[in-house]
């Protein structure tokens, strides 16, 4: 989980959204509807988005886990994260977990996508917030310097 290995025994009936929160004390891991509708518990399970609150924590034995505490490196912000900030991406930030696992993973199999695409691929993810626009626009922005820089350094 988030780059380190784990062992942990968990009941066969806790979920992977509450072994974070409860275990491990991730509570950036959020839980809204506690039925996959929402997205707020959204992490990265395998390099997919998938809603914790619908997992058995003992299906996650040996699969890799990223939640958003995880995409800071040396104390530094993830670049989506400082994207998200810049183009105001955020309001109450319940949701901003969630959403930005969401677009890491997207972004990570599909690197420069379409305004389209950002918006079907986050649509799992509910905000009360933002209006969305925000949110892809940083989408966007980020992806297209991370491909500005890939295309500058190869």
């Amino acid at each position: 989980m988030n780059g380190m290995d784990y062992s942990h025994d968990v009941e066969p009936s806790k979920r992977l959204i509450d072994m974070l929160r409860e275990d491990f004390r991730l509570v950036s891991v959020r839980e809204g509807c506690g039925t996959g509708e929402c997205g707020a518990c959204t992490v990265i399970l395998n390099g997919d988005p998938v809603c914790s609150c619908l997992i058995a924590a003992v299906q996650v034995d040996g699969a890799e886990i990223i939640t958003v505490d995880g995409l800071e490196q040396n104390g530094e912000l993830d670049g989506l994260q400082k994207a998200f900030i810049e183009h105001d991406a955020l309001q109450c930030g319940f949701c901003t977990p969630g959403v930005i696992l969401t677009a890491k993973a997207l972004l990570a199999k599909n690197p420069l996508p379409t305004e389209e695409e950002v918006k079907r691929g986050i649509a799992g993810n509910m905000c009360r917030c933002t209006g969305y626009v925000p949110i892809v626009r940083a989408i966007l922005s980020y992806a297209a310097t991370c491909n500005r820089q890939k295309a500058v350094y190869p």
